[in-house]
C-alpha cells in the first residue's frame, strides 16, 4: 500500500469545502494523543501547539472523545471554551472538527475552517464523516503492514 500523502489529502477536502483552513491529526495509540501530520493556513506560530493535542482539549481533542463532530458557526466570537485561546489566532469563523472512525475505533481527526460565520449542512457533515471513514481504512491497512 502507498504511503499516504497527508498534506495533498486535506488539501483536497479543504479545497472540495470551499475552506481557507484545515489540520489533519492521526491518533497514536501508544500515548493516546492526536499528533499533527498536515496543516493549511495556519499560522506558524500556532504549529506547536497543534503538534499534539490530548484527547478531551479543544476542538479536535473534543471531536476524538466525543467520536462525533464539533462544530462553530464562529470560532472568534464562541464563548462555550470548546476552542482554545489559541485557536481563534487563526482568523477563521466557520469551522468543524471532524473525527477519523472505523467501525467505531478512532483513528484522527481533520478539522477544516472557513474565514466567514459558517454552519455546516447535514449533508456536508455526512460527507466528511464518510471520508473520514475512507482515511481510516488507509490508516488501518498502512499500520498493518508496518507491524
Amino acid at each position: 500500500m502507498a504511503e499516504i500523502n497527508w498534506q495533498q489529502l486535506l488539501e483536497s477536502v479543504v479545497a472540495a469545502f470551499d475552506c481557507s483552513t484545515g489540520t489533519m491529526h492521526t491518533l497514536d495509540k501508544s500515548t493516546n494523543l492526536l499528533v499533527l501530520q498536515a496543516y493549511q493556513g495556519i499560522p506558524p506560530f500556532l504549529l506547536p501547539k497543534m503538534q499534539t493535542i490530548p484527547i478531551g482539549k479543544g476542538m479536535a481533542g473534543i471531536a476524538a472523545e466525543r467520536r462525533k463532530p464539533v462544530e462553530m458557526c464562529n470560532l472568534q466570537t464562541d464563548e462555550s471554551g470548546v476552542a482554545r485561546p489559541a485557536a481563534k489566532e487563526t482568523k477563521v469563523e466557520g469551522s468543524i472538527a471532524v473525527p477519523m472512525l472505523l467501525e467505531g475505533e478512532l483513528y484522527g481527526v481533520f478539522g477544516i475552517a472557513k474565514p466567514v460565520p459558517y454552519d455546516f449542512t447535514e449533508e456536508e457533515i455526512s460527507n466528511l464523516m464518510k471520508i473520514g471513514e475512507e482515511i481510516s481504512r488507509y490508516v488501518r491497512a498502512n499500520s498493518a503492514q508496518v507491524s
